[in-house]
């Protein structure tokens, strides 16, 4: 009841200004209070990751996720809802994926593969050869056609332990998925297998999207479990003729249709100027995409949820977008700004959360100088909730779009340490999520947006 009471009365001066307003600081609680004590967001995920799992762009998937997210910001009351069409690749996985290690001298041994996005299918007989391990797209310039034509090319890169922000120890990493298989195919390799981007070891292969030159060749990639590449990089090391055995049947389909979905509520005092907050509605089988982005996009939801609750008329138009096709192509965030620059919107500030939903502990901007500055001195409103380390250097694939409308691009920065445990692999599951966790991010999310509109920062 208190929370009620509450909740009128800040509705209530906020739409009479002769009423004397609240502080910043007690709007920031009762965001906080607000969201946690609520379980619609947490459900609204739970939905999402059960009903929509494997919904990489073009499949029904992700047809059901768009029409689901519509539906929840329907029910908002919300300024305006609406599909922003766009056209998406089509890949889709398939039920079949094989891997074994074929050893003379080891025996055989099944390991846990996951294809590649963009990656052709093996065929029924799968593909079957000789392996050449490398840690490096360079090492093939080294190695020439000779030693690797008709061969199995093994990109064998961990992730760096020793690195703090697991972020820049997954960039560090991540070119031989995105860009080996193309590599290897120049070579004349059969087929490629890559060592999972994950500083875990377990057995749990972890996927993700590679890109071919446009004119091919284009030959099958997985990638294999940590486990699986340390026995095969083990087995490699005293019986150089094994061979490793691999069967996939996913499919690259024609271009088709897919939609961001937006929700708004609309500014009262500079409607035009906009602030977009988001994540990418499309997700990887055969996890359920609960970090990775389903939670940032339910987050985004939220924070026009408790704008709602709360009764805060912001002065400028909050956006929430559910970006399509992050994954892939990034064909959401190029047909937003595509849309904004055709009508003309002024971006003033975008916010991204896609970096999973641990722990929040801070933000990134794009801001310097004084913006920056000011920016700054928003920390004291966090600092109560664990959330302190407000930092230059802000933006994100969907986002980033914006930049040249020289908008303010933030990023949500969570605690990093775990979130490779999930990425792309079936481990990203609604139980990994913490309502905790959710719904510390999306107040701290909110609260920043809120004061960034106030301040007119």
């Amino acid at each position: 009841m208190k929370k009620l009471v509450f909740t009128i009365i800040l509705a209530a001066i906020i739409s009479f200004p002769s009423v004397s307003q609240p502080s910043p600081e007690q709007v920031v609680k009762s965001i906080f209070d607000e969201a946690l004590t609520s379980n619609e967001a947490y459900e609204n995920l739970r939905f999402l990751c059960k009903n929509t799992a494997g919904r990489i762009a073009g499949t029904s998937e992700a047809a059901a996720a768009v029409e689901f997210t519509r539906q929840v910001m329907e029910e908002m009351d919300l300024s305006h809802v609406f599909l922003q069409k766009v056209t998406v690749p089509h890949w889709e996985r398939g039920t079949v994926e094989f891997g074994m290690i074929v050893s003379s001298r080891f025996g055989s041994l099944e390991v846990p593969v996951s294809a590649l996005g963009a990656s052709p299918g093996t065929g029924k007989d799968g593909v079957i050869s000789q392996v050449v391990e490398v840690k490096s797209i360079g090492e093939l310039e080294t190695l020439g056609i000779e030693s690797i034509k008709g061969k199995i090319v093994f990109f064998n890169r961990p992730m760096d332990p020793t690195v703090g922000n697991t972020f820049s120890a997954y960039g560090g990493a991540a070119a031989q998925r995105t860009a080996g298989p193309a590599a290897a195919a120049k070579f004349g390799a059969k087929g490629v297998v890559i060592r999972s981007l994950t500083l875990a070891h377990d057995d749990v292969p972890h996927t993700g999207v590679t890109r071919y030159s446009e004119n091919g060749p284009y030959i099958p990639a997985v990638s294999i479990s940590t486990n699986g590449a340390d026995t095969l990089s083990r087995w490699l090391e005293t019986d150089t003729e094994l061979k490793f055995h691999f069967i996939t049947n996913c499919k690259n389909y024609p271009e088709t249709e897919s939609a961001n979905v937006v929700g708004e509520i609309k500014g009262t005092v500079f409607p035009d100027e906009i602030i977009t907050i988001g994540g990418h509605l499309d997700a990887w089988g055969p996890g359920e995409g609960a970090h990775d982005d389903g939670g940032g996009c339910i987050q985004s939801i939220e924070v026009l949820r408790l704008f709602k609750v709360l009764g805060i008329k912001p002065k400028r138009t909050i956006r929430a977008v559910m970006f399509m096709d992050e994954e892939m192509a990034q064909s959401g965030a190029i047909e937003y700004a595509r849309w904004a620059e055709e009508h003309n919107e002024k971006h003033y500030a975008a916010l991204e959360s896609d970096r999973g939903v641990l722990s929040p502990v801070g933000f990134g901007f794009s801001a310097e100088g004084e913006r920056l500055e000011n920016l700054y001195e928003l920390k004291k409103h966090f600092e109560p909730y664990g959330i302190y380390w407000f930092k230059q250097g802000g933006g994100g694939a969907d986002i980033g779009q914006l930049r040249r409308f020289g908008t303010l691009l933030i990023s949500y920065i969570p605690d990093t340490q775990r979130y490779f445990n999930y990425h792309h692999s079936a481990n990203d599951s609604f139980e990994t999520v913490n309502h905790r966790e959710l719904q510390l991010g999306s107040a701290a999310i909110a609260s920043l947006i809120y004061l960034i509109d106030l301040y007119d920062l």
